[in-house]
């Protein structure tokens, strides 16, 4: 099972102030951890600015970031393979606070080709993937 791991932004890292030096070098060492184990697949840091585009029918709407509300905004992400949702919980207890204060994670999985099986039909499933998307495991 492969999950997409959110850490939210807060105030501080909104406004650009990195992690403290001993916050930064315990999420590397975490980082090493989840590497080891063949769990991480993937994985940044986001800067705060950044782009929101609203789709209202064929129209787009831009607007510039950093966003107002800061703790619905990615700070960074990883994506972990896991054999199930509770072990992604065990790991992200593990993880080390990346800013003082109170921060938040959040863990998504992703659908995979078994999860579409009620939208496609067995054809479209068994059809395989090609060039990038097909390397990236995209469903």
């Amino acid at each position: 099972m492969r999950v997409m791991v959110f850490a939210m932004a807060t105030q501080d890292s909104q406004k650009g102030e990195p992690p403290t030096a001993e916050a930064f070098a315990a999420m590397d060492r975490f980082t090493d951890e989840l590497a080891d184990a063949g769990v991480l697949v993937a994985g940044a840091g986001l800067k705060p600015q950044g782009k929101s585009i609203l789709f209202e029918g064929a129209t787009r709407t831009v607007t510039d970031g950093p966003f107002a509300e800061s703790e619905e905004v990615v700070a960074g992400f990883s994506i972990w393979e896991v054999k199930d949702m509770e072990e992604a919980v065990a790991w992200a207890r593990r993880s080390p606070n990346p800013m003082p204060g109170p921060s938040r994670m959040e863990i998504r999985p992703f659908y995979e080709a078994d999860d579409l099986a009620a939208f496609l039909t067995p054809e479209e499933l068994a059809a395989p993937r090609e060039g990038e998307r097909g390397k990236l495991g995209v469903a």
